[in-house]
């Protein structure tokens, strides 16, 4: 049996020297901010030497080339001025919407 880990997101991305340091973040069920956004929480740590980040960034460029033609994920770029204004401000009742869409 393998471990997995569930991230929401990447929080940050050091580089220092030849190794990069990669934040995965998942938000709180507790802990919110001033706008009742659950806030992001530090999780894990991924660190890697530069050209194997270099490697990772291809395929994940390659994984989003091939849900973009799925049809399973848009391109805010691909889309027309206000449909992306539209995606961006988000419903009005939205209150707890994930910040890695916004």
């Amino acid at each position: 049996m393998s471990n997995e880990l569930y991230a929401d997101g990447i929080g940050e991305i050091t580089i220092t020297g030849t190794i990069v340091r990669i934040d995965l973040m998942s938000l709180s069920a507790t802990d919110r901010d001033a706008n009742n956004n659950p806030k992001p929480i530090f999780r894990q740590r991924i660190i890697m030497p530069v050209d194997a980040f270099a490697n990772a960034v291809d395929l994940m460029q390659k994984a989003l080339g091939g849900l973009v033609e799925a049809g399973a994920v848009r391109r805010v770029g691909d889309m027309s001025a206000a449909a992306a204004a539209d995606i961006q401000s988000g419903p009005a009742g939205a209150s707890n919407a994930s910040p890695n869409f916004n």
